[in-house]
């Protein structure tokens, strides 16, 4: 099984829960400001700003100016990409797994056969 290359700075953006809410409350309505945005979470303006450039810079969101603050938006394909790569690291797991479940099996009866023997 091929995996696509896990993009490590993008997860590291998504990796914060803050982050993660800025996402959610950007999908759900719409593009916003780091003013905006902060009245919805229980942090600073200016940690807003600084959560905003981490998901910019990992290219989640997009930002355009409007007057003397900055409108984000989300980037579709990148978060689209996001998804790929949990579904590709989810069905690497999922394979993993069986084959542990298969070796455990095959272990436990392994054993069962053994103590049947003497």
């Amino acid at each position: 099984m091929t995996t696509a290359p896990i993009d490590d700075g993008l997860w590291s953006a998504i990796g914060d829960p803050t982050r993660r809410r800025l996402l959610d409350l950007l999908l759900a309505g719409g593009p916003g400001t780091a003013t905006g945005l902060s009245g919805q979470l229980p942090v600073t303006r200016q940690a807003v700003t600084k959560h905003l450039v981490v998901l910019d810079r990992a290219g989640l969101v997009r930002s355009v100016a409007a007057g003397r603050e900055r409108r984000y938006h989300v980037d579709e394909a990148q978060v689209a990409r996001a998804v790929a790569q949990m579904n590709s690291v989810g069905s690497t797991w999922d394979a993993r797994l069986r084959r542990i479940k298969r070796l455990a099996e095959a272990i436990e009866q392994a054993k069962n056969n053994h103590g049947q023997g003497e």
